[in-house]
């Protein structure tokens, strides 16, 4: 009893050992040397739905922003010129068939008295021949009608792909003619565009991994960025420009034409990397604890991760202990 008190009295003398604390030895890490650029949300097709006909816009379904699938009526064009035209023909119809009637009959009577030896065959071989013609009319004025409704129906203007509509330049009364474009149609699938200056052209490929930053042009928080594949490089410069396109998810709710920061890697760098648990911050500056050495104050930089970039204030070889 007296050997186990003179024992505690001795620890709590001189101390008890201390705990061995869990080391890092550091070591150089080669990282991505990303640039921010900022990318603008376009539509991979952009599409224009034009007027097949001309005539005066009736209908408009659509106006900016609306959401559309391919093959919905947008608009209706109108040409009053074109029912005219359908009652002129469905008239012409009604009086050939009426000649065609009298034809036949006439045919029917020469053949009867052809029969009977009255006529000659000329005069059969005639009737027979005004029967086709008027047949043959007829069938030719079905076929320009058949043409025309095709036309009429040609007055919808359709949507040409799935997407939003990003302008509408017709309004309901406005006359149009054909070819002209009633809607310009952003198809469904979004890509970011980025232009990167031409002495980094060698370092983009399709398939490099690049990340995203939050909406909007503020730096925003690096945990919060996401990652993006580019999936075109352009083979043309514009103005000293590289220029590229990056597929990423939920770019569809963005507005077309935004703007957004994308971190793109042009080549490799050597920089220290050390677990975010072994600095502490005090008065606004960093400390790591050095084995040997006690506080060093370093300078961090970015943060990957559990990770924090060291940029100066520690070497390789150096071993941090956990406070």
């Amino acid at each position: 009893m007296l050997q186990k008190a003179a024992f505690l009295f001795f620890l709590s003398a001189f101390g008890a050992p201390a705990l061995a604390q869990p080391e890092f030895q550091v070591t150089t890490s080669e990282l991505d040397d990303r640039k921010a650029v900022f990318g603008t949300v376009q539509s991979v097709d952009v599409v224009a739905a034009r007027a097949r006909i001309g005539g005066t816009t009736r209908e408009l379904a659509v106006d900016e922003g609306s959401a559309v699938t391919a093959g919905e009526v947008i608009a209706t064009i109108e040409d009053p010129k074109l029912g005219l035209r359908m009652a002129s023909l469905d008239a012409r119809i009604r009086a050939l068939d009426a000649q065609r009637k009298l034809a036949q009959t006439e045919l029917n009577r020469m053949r009867k008295l052809r029969t009977s030896g009255t006529i000659s065959q000329a005069r059969l071989d005639e009737a027979q021949t005004n029967l086709n013609v008027v047949t043959g009319n007829r069938a030719a004025i079905v076929a320009e009608r058949a043409v025309l409704e095709q036309q009429m129906s040609e007055g919808a203007v359709l949507a040409p792909a799935v997407g939003r509509v990003l302008r509408v330049h017709v309004t309901e009364g406005s006359v149009i003619m054909p070819g002209e474009p009633v809607a310009v149609i952003a198809a469904e699938r979004y890509v970011l565009r980025i232009e990167l200056p031409e002495r980094h052209a060698r370092f983009v490929r399709e398939g490099d991994e690049v990340l995203i930053g939050e909406r909007g042009l503020a730096p925003g928080d690096p945990d919060s960025q996401r990652k993006g594949t580019i999936i075109q490089v352009y083979p043309e410069m514009s103005q000293g420009r590289v220029i590229a396109d990056v597929e990423a998810a939920g770019l569809g709710d963005y507005f077309v034409g935004a703007r957004t920061r994308v971190h793109v890697a042009t080549g490799k760098r050597k920089t220290i990397l050390v677990p975010a648990g072994y600095l502490r911050q005090r008065y606004g500056v960093a400390f790591v604890t050095v084995k040997d050495e006690g506080e060093v104050m370093v300078q961090p930089g970015q943060r990957l991760g559990d990770q924090v970039e060291i940029l100066s204030g520690l070497k390789p070889g150096d071993i941090l202990l956990q406070h």
